[in-house]
């Protein structure tokens, strides 16, 4: 087993508490980063003139398994440095993890792509090639880069959940909001990297902290955001 200040097991988000391998597979959904792409996937969701709350939940399912549990997988396995939750898991349980969390994701898709959505193909595809092309560094890295992420897990998953209600994109507010929460998570992700390598190396700690602090402040305010719009829908139409 890889020692533990070896790896990510130290992070923020990171239980401190539990058998070694618990809080490594918490650590490696990554929740609050998890719950930012989930929010946006509502926030989506919301801007439609009437929802239907079953898609609501249906959409953020769908990405807590895709992009929350599969992607997360995939980044590990795919990791061309080093092991960021170090070898608590074996190679095989991992690829069974994703396959099987992938899986069930497009089980749901599927399902309301055939008989309700069938614009949400569109997103399907293109999450699953970004899926594979980011986290496995494919085509040379080309898609492993910050632009590409803020579009994956920022842009796509708003669009998704407006898709998921609507079935059509032929709305400027819900393509503004996409390209926002886009720029929330690119946001992130440019926070992110200069942290992990702070967090690596146990250099100037102040400045992980502030990074640190900021991840917090980013995360947490984006879900509190997505939670508040579903009570406003909520009561606005009770």
């Amino acid at each position: 087993m890889t020692a533990a200040n070896e790896t990510r097991i130290n992070e923020w988000f990171v239980p401190k508490f539990g058998p070694i391998r618990f809080r490594v597979f918490v650590g490696l959904l990554f929740l609050p980063y998890t719950g930012m792409c989930i929010s946006f996937t509502i926030i989506g969701s919301m801007l439609a003139g009437e929802i239907a709350w079953d898609r609501v939940g249906a959409i953020a399912l769908i990405y807590a398994l895709a992009l929350g549990v599969s992607a997360h997988v995939a980044d590990s396995l795919g990791s061309k440095k080093t092991k960021p939750w170090g070898s608590y898991f074996t190679r095989a349980q991992l690829l069974a993890l994703m396959v099987a969390t992938l899986a069930a994701a497009y089980a749901i898709g599927i399902y309301y792509i055939a008989f309700f959505v069938p614009l949400l193909a569109v997103i399907a595809a293109l999450e699953g090639f970004f899926l594979f092309a980011y986290n496995f560094e494919a085509f040379g890295g080309r898609f492993h880069n910050n632009f590409w992420f803020a579009v994956s897990w920022g842009t796509l998953p708003a669009l998704a959940g407006y898709v998921m209600q609507t079935d059509s994109i032929n709305n400027i507010l819900a393509l503004a909001v996409s390209g926002l929460t886009g720029l929330v998570s690119y946001a992130e992700i440019r926070m992110s990297r200069p942290y992990k390598k702070l967090k690596q190396n146990g250099n100037n700690p102040e400045q992980a902290k502030k990074l640190e602090n900021g991840l917090k402040i980013i995360s947490l305010a984006t879900i509190a955001f997505a939670l508040a719009l579903v009570a406003y829908r909520m009561i606005i139409f009770s």
